[in-house]
């Protein structure tokens, strides 16, 4: 039986998701638990996520799934796993799924948060939480310029080395970013079909400077036409960066078409 598991996460305790010899992973954990619960069959049991998260970056609804030997009901199991996962993760929702599904190659998209501090100093509780930025910034041209990376793209200035991606074409749906006046951050929100490597990272890092003036509105133009990572400078810290909601074919109507093979 297979079921599509979504969970949350506080990533600030883990080497990122995918498993890696002698680090505490989330996908270590996962498999843990998921093996203990099914009596450690042979062959042991695998768990497939919908994508990685990098070394602490957290996940508000991350998708995983894997096959169990038996059936048990999906509440059955939500509460059967979050009560022997650790405190930092849980299971949100449990369901049953036929075995065409699959956690990463079904995805039609993504949704990403960060957060952005603009305290004065770093709080030191909301560190391993938040970015900070301490400059002055315009929400409204930081907006203006986010128009830009609407639609499909070359991403090449926005990757990371490292990256193993076949192609940096990929379209993005819904880019911006509001104040949050009552905890002093900016909170920016994206949806694409899929992200690069340190994508949202670097995008926000452009973003936060064109909002304080030390790049053109046009910047993200610019940054497409040089083709070039360096030119995009900086990268946010992972501490303030949130996996939100990934979509599968059905559960998003306005864009129903998963990830084209070539950009997985």
């Amino acid at each position: 039986m297979r079921y599509k598991v979504t969970i949350a996460y506080d990533g600030t305790n883990f080497a990122g998701f995918q498993r890696q010899p002698n680090q505490r992973t989330v996908e270590s954990e996962l498999t843990k638990v998921v093996n203990k619960m099914a009596k450690h069959p042979e062959p042991a049991i695998e768990v497939y996520g919908s994508g990685r998260t990098d070394a602490g970056v957290h996940a508000l609804g991350q998708v995983v799934h894997f096959d169990m030997p038996f059936n048990l009901p999906p509440d059955n199991m939500r509460k059967g796993l979050n009560s022997m996962l650790p405190m930092d993760m849980e299971v949100l929702a449990v369901a049953q799924v036929d075995e065409t599904f699959h956690a990463r190659y079904s995805v039609s998209g993504k949704r990403y948060l960060y957060r952005m501090d603009l305290g004065e100093f770093r709080n030191p509780f909301k560190r391993n939480y938040t970015g900070h930025w301490k400059f002055p910034v315009d929400v409204d041209r930081i907006n203006e310029a986010a128009k830009d990376l609407i639609g499909e793209h070359d991403f090449t200035s926005f990757v990371a080395s490292g990256s193993g991606a076949r192609t940096n074409f990929r379209t993005i749906y819904e880019a911006g970013c509001h104040l949050d006046e009552a905890n002093n951050e900016l909170v920016f929100e994206f949806y694409g079909n899929g992200f690069l490597y340190n994508q949202v990272r670097i995008m926000v890092g452009v973003l936060v400077e064109i909002g304080a003036g030390t790049r053109p509105v046009d910047g993200i133009q610019q940054l497409y036409k040089l083709n070039d990572r360096r030119y995009a400078r900086r990268t946010v810290p992972a501490s303030g960066l949130y996996l939100k909601h990934v979509y599968y074919e059905g559960d998003d109507p306005a864009h129903p078409t998963k990830l084209p093979k070539h950009q997985r």
